[in-house]
């Protein structure tokens, strides 16, 4: 529905150009965010962090360029691994229910039982949803798990060798 576009003798399917402008959308949102992740101070080096005069007053003036790549790459990491961290928290607190989970059990599973409670390694605790899922499971250890959002109805899980069934996520 571009008329001024679209020349009447020209066969070109709404369908085409419905692609294309979301295409360029997308290309346009991503390059926006781009740009924004380049001036943001906190994915810059430590200088776009620091005034000069802190930076100086710091001492880190003295430091070779080769030094500063390496400080700029450690405080990359350290800000990585603290969000990270500060999500897992935020998670394991209930502050925020996430909309993917990819762990491991924590130990054995053998199965639903009506109101089991499963225990991943990343800290989380998840309670079976329906009390009337009876399923066997294949016992091993450590099996890897799934649980995502499944819209308006909660979280679902998937274990290694069992079905998939609803739960609840247990934040104490």
């Amino acid at each position: 529905t571009l008329p001024f576009l679209i020349n009447p003798s020209m066969k070109i399917s709404k369908t085409i150009i419905s692609s294309v402008v979301i295409v360029a959308a997308i290309c346009m949102t991503a390059s926006r965010s781009t740009r924004a992740q380049e001036q943001s101070p906190s994915t810059g080096g430590i200088q776009q962090m620091m005034t000069p005069d802190q930076f100086q007053a710091a001492g880190l003036n003295k430091l070779s360029g080769s030094e500063l790549r390496k400080l700029n790459e450690w405080l990359q990491g350290y800000r990585e691994t603290a969000e990270k961290s500060a999500e897992l928290k935020a998670v394991k607190t209930g502050k925020v229910t996430p909309n993917l989970v990819v762990s491991r059990i924590d130990g054995p599973f053998y199965g639903l039982t009506g109101s089991t409670v499963i225990v991943l390694q990343d800290g989380t605790k998840w309670k079976q949803a329906n009390k009337t899922d009876h399923f066997q499971g294949p016992g091993g250890d450590n099996l890897g798990v799934a649980v995502f959002k499944a819209g308006l109805f909660g979280y679902r899980m998937r274990i290694e060798g069992t079905p998939e069934f609803y739960v609840d996520h247990i934040t104490k």
